[in-house]
């Protein structure tokens, strides 16, 4: 056999361990009620930074923020980082003051806010008027339900075109896109579709926490 066939041979060999090594890391990583977790609680494999990567770091089994504008990506093997209809739930902790998110359905970019997917505001008493579990700039919720200083649990519901956004069980946004929807031109992507998920670093002011990160796919009938 010629040196460029076995070269070959291997490669396809390697690039096919690896496909199965990433099929297995998130099939080893589903509980038996169809949950998976997307953050082990000591790295940040399978997250990818934008714009300043010290805005992130993993803390005592927690993702903790603070820092300059930058975004956090799941780029990770579950779902191949690209999910449709799902739930999604991540423990959340604000410091006093802090604004930031986690945006879905959207896809990575080196810098700038996301131009794709939706954003389920993270602020309890940060100056913006919008606060936690609202669906930014789509359906805004004024009201303070969760506290600073203690942990509650973020809970979002995708079917169809239909978003539910939940604190500790509690529903916040019932929201269905409309046929005619047009996103804005700031944000040309902001549809409910599909893509990943992303946590927001707001500004160096804003602390927040994150862990227990988890994500379970709904298949369509």
């Amino acid at each position: 056999m010629k040196f460029w066939k076995i070269a070959l041979l291997g490669a396809i060999v390697v690039a096919t361990s690896a496909m199965a090594g990433s099929t297995f890391a998130a099939d080893n990583d589903k509980s038996e009620d169809g949950w998976y977790s997307l953050f082990d609680g000591k790295s940040l494999d399978g997250w990818k930074f934008s714009d300043d990567p010290g805005s992130f770091k993993v803390e005592d089994g927690k993702i903790v923020v603070a820092g300059h504008r930058s975004h956090l990506y799941y780029v990770g093997p579950v779902n191949n980082h690209d999910f449709e209809d799902f739930e999604f739930e991540a423990d959340v902790m604000t410091k006093p003051g802090a604004n930031s998110g986690v945006y879905f359905h959207t896809r990575y970019q080196p810098t700038r806010w996301p131009d794709w997917g939706h954003e389920v505001q993270v602020n309890q008493t940060h100056g913006d008027s919008v606060k936690s579990c609202s669906l930014y700039d789509i359906a805004p919720f004024r009201e303070i339900v969760a506290k600073d200083n203690e942990w509650y649990t973020m809970r979002i519901v995708v079917k169809g075109k239909n978003v539910k956004t939940y604190i500790d069980g509690k529903l916040i946004v019932d929201y269905t896109e409309s046929e005619d929807y047009k996103a804005s031109k700031g944000h040309p992507g902001r549809y409910v579709g599909h893509g990943t998920f992303c946590l927001q670093a707001h500004d160096p002011k804003s602390v927040i926490y994150f862990k227990n990160i988890r994500v379970k796919p709904i298949e369509k009938k």
